[in-house]
């Protein structure tokens, strides 16, 4: 079995620069490659060359601008994903209520799978014994009113990944009336949520946890209609990109209000002013996309 051997910072920038990198700054090297990590680093230099050789024009700067357009470009979507999952928690739990009662969350008969609905619960239950100490929420039903909670306080445990697996094994008519508040009126509405909830939660999970998306292909590909796949790259041959994350941008759309979605937007676009060597391609946005969306 073959073993990779350690390099020092230093024998790492020598590596570097033997592969035609350009490195102007030897000290900003060190320093972001002793804060970053070489592999970690090594993602974000894949357009830059030729398996290991670097392009002629490439520099160590380009790679510094990627990674930290990335970084916070990460952020800029974070920001926006918790609006949906605020959004999408508010409007399950109020119409939960609504049509079951406040306590019916307790209920297995409510949701279809009975052992997926325990796994949820189970997971729900584990993080309010592990909140209970510092979340005054939790203090007020537990100990000062010595009762269960109301869904709509219960459901501030659930993470989004668990909000989206709760409406997923949710009964019909509650996923159409939800479905319905998201602007899905047709009859695959609730199952069209469901698939943005999901994708909203794989990029949640990206963003939270570091993961690159520059030239990321996912493998799940965003739900999109007709009229939004028009906003996609097309090649010569017809094949549309709906791989990148420009897709799941277009689908946060049907997810937040306007005003929210134009702030994202903006957003994005200071950032691409603020670091202009980072090509929007690499993330799938059309030349004109500032125009289109």
């Amino acid at each position: 079995m073959g073993t990779k051997e350690f390099k020092t910072i230093a024998e790492q920038i020598e590596l570097l620069k033997s592969r035609g990198l350009q490195i102007t700054d030897e000290q900003l090297a060190e320093e972001f490659l002793r804060n970053t990590n070489y592999y970690r680093v090594s993602g974000y230099s894949l357009t830059l060359r030729n398996h290991d050789v670097f392009y002629e024009s490439a520099s160590f700067q380009n790679i510094v601008d990627i990674y930290r357009f990335d970084h916070e470009l990460r952020h800029v979507l974070l920001k926006y994903i918790e609006q949906i999952e605020v959004r999408i928690k508010s409007i399950y739990a109020y119409e939960f209520a609504r049509m079951y009662g406040s306590l019916e969350y307790m209920n297995s008969s409510h949701f279809t799978d009975p052992l997926e609905y325990v796994g949820i619960m189970a997971k729900a239950n584990d993080q309010k014994t592990r909140s209970l100490q510092h979340e005054a929420f939790i203090q007020h039903y537990v100990i000062d009113l010595q009762e269960d909670m109301p869904i709509w306080a219960y459901i501030e445990l659930f993470t989004l990944g668990d909000i989206s697996k709760l409406y997923h094994i949710s009964l019909p008519e509650l996923k159409t009336v939800i479905a319905n508040q998201f602007g899905l009126h047709m009859n695959m509405g609730p199952v069209i949520l469901g698939e943005y909830l999901y994708s909203m939660t794989t990029i949640r999970n990206f963003c939270a946890h570091g993961n690159r998306l520059f030239n990321r292909l996912f493998i799940r590909k965003p739900s999109l209609n007709s009229k939004e796949k028009g906003l996609l790259i097309k090649s010569d041959d017809g094949t549309i990109d709906n791989s990148h994350l420009y897709g799941f941008v277009i689908m946060m759309r049907r997810l937040i209000d306007h005003t929210s979605f134009e702030e994202m937007k903006a957003e994005v676009i200071a950032l691409h002013k603020k670091y202009p060597f980072v090509s929007m391609r690499y993330y799938g946005f059309r030349d004109d996309w500032e125009q289109l969306l």
